[in-house]
């Protein structure tokens, strides 16, 4: 777990959590960092026996579905569990075959698909790494916001070297 742990830390290193947190205002961050757009999406019936998240990679997008019929703080952390995978570069994903994917996104041609994942269990790595991540994020989005020495040389100066009050 601590490996998991600090793997995780490793690849949120760098990554702006914005305080207050905000869902939106996060995915900007992870769209900016991923270089290219990226949509978050309700989609009513996830998590019936579907996936309660979903990630659809596109050649120049990505999206995001989650199952809005939960609370916001569980619809939050399913989204931050798909952001997850994103920023963990995971490539294994659902099968699509058999016109799972038309019943999901009817108007999608399946050949513009690049990757596709759900968040149906935690038995493997790639779904454990993410679930990890996403509890960091959350975590550190919990945390009060930094407060430095404030404006002026010393405040730049301290913001600079990472030292806060």
């Amino acid at each position: 777990m601590r490996r998991l742990r600090r793997r995780c830390e490793q690849r949120l290193a760098g990554l702006v959590i914005p305080h207050p947190f905000d869902l939106d205002a996060f995915a900007a961050v992870v769209a900016a960092h991923r270089g290219r757009p990226l949509t978050l999406r309700p989609m009513p019936g996830l998590g019936t026996g579907a996936p309660c998240g979903l990630w659809l990679s596109l050649a120049s997008a990505d999206y995001v579905f989650y199952d809005p019929g939960t609370s916001r703080l569980h619809a939050e952390h399913i989204v931050l569990h798909e952001l997850a995978h994103m920023l963990s570069g995971h490539r294994t994903g659902l099968d699509v075959s058999g016109g799972a994917l038309a019943r999901l996104a009817p108007d999608l041609d399946p050949r513009t698909v690049e990757r596709i994942l759900g968040r149906v269990s935690y038995t493997t790595a790639q779904e454990r790494e993410a679930e990890m991540m996403a509890s960091l994020i959350r975590a550190r989005a919990a945390r009060p916001a930094p407060r430095t020495l404030g404006g002026g040389s010393l405040g730049r100066l301290a913001d600079v070297l990472k030292f806060r009050l």
